[in-house]
Formats: structure tokens, C-alpha cells, sequence
């Protein structure tokens, strides 16, 4: 680790200054200030490597984690569901034949239903709905009082 460490602050240092450089020549106190600065700035940019490793990691054993935790529901589900079925088949086979019923052969010979057929109404007719002209009567009525 410190030696990973030691290689990105030379690099970031040298990188730093080849850039000064080419403004011109630095002092010793700028180098060193250069070489302080690159340090921490590697050791930060470490931690945040080491980080990420990290995070990774959990993230890797939380699907490990997540696969077998389903396979082992399949497999529990997979036993089940073969229990089940051999229960099936096995009460299946228990069942006695006796319990199927046998066809039944009738001593009085059956007649065969009788066709429906509609029914016939018992109703009037209905009456039109159409409006009958009054025809002019002739006879007086002979409702009407006449003493």
C-alpha cells in the first residue's frame, strides 16, 4: 500500500512539475511544497480507491448472498413440490377399487323423456295499441233519461 502510494505522489509530483517547468526553474521550497502537496493528494486519492474496493466487495458477496439464498428456495420449492406429488400418486394407489361406482342395470326398462315443447299462453291477446276512430251512433242512447 505505501508503496503504491510513494509511486502516485512521485507521479503526480513529476507531473506537476514538468508543467512549472516550462514556466521556469522552481526553488527548493516550491519542490518540496510540490512533493508535501502530491503525498496527501495520493493519500487521499488511495482511501478513495480502497473505497471502492470495498464497496465492490459488498456488493459482490450481497449477490452471492442473494443467489443462494434463491436456489435455496428453489430447491426447498423442487423438494415440495416431489413430496406432493408422490402423496398424489400414492393416495392414488391406496383408493380401493370398490369405490368406483358400477354402472347400475335397471329391472323396469326406462321410456325416454318427452320433447319440450313450447309453452301455449293462457293469456287475451294483447290489445292494439292503435287508436280506433270513434263511429257516429245512430240509435239514441238509450242510457240517457227520458221522463
Amino acid at each position: 500500500m505505501k508503496t503504491k502510494k510513494k509511486e502516485l505522489a512521485n507521479e503526480i509530483a513529476s507531473s506537476i512539475e514538468t508543467k512549472l517547468a516550462e514556466a521556469g526553474e522552481q526553488s527548493k521550497k516550491v519542490k518540496k511544497a510540490i512533493e508535501k502537496s502530491a503525498g496527501k493528494l495520493a493519500d487521499r486519492i488511495r482511501k478513495l480507491f480502497k473505497k471502492e474496493e470495498e464497496k465492490k466487495k459488498k456488493q459482490a458477496a450481497k449477490a452471492k448472498k442473494k443467489a443462494d439464498e434463491k436456489s435455496k428456495k428453489a430447491s426447498k420449492k423442487a423438494k415440495k413440490e416431489t413430496v406432493k406429488t408422490e402423496q398424489n400418486n400414492q393416495g392414488a394407489a391406496a383408493t380401493p377399487a370398490l369405490v368406483t361406482p358400477q354402472p347400475i342395470t335397471a329391472s323396469t326398462p326406462t321410456t325416454p323423456a318427452k320433447p319440450r315443447t313450447a309453452p301455449t299462453s293462457t293469456t287475451t291477446p294483447a290489445r292494439s295499441r292503435s287508436r280506433q276512430t270513434p263511429t257516429a251512433n245512430t240509435q239514441p242512447d238509450s242510457t240517457s233519461s227520458e221522463a
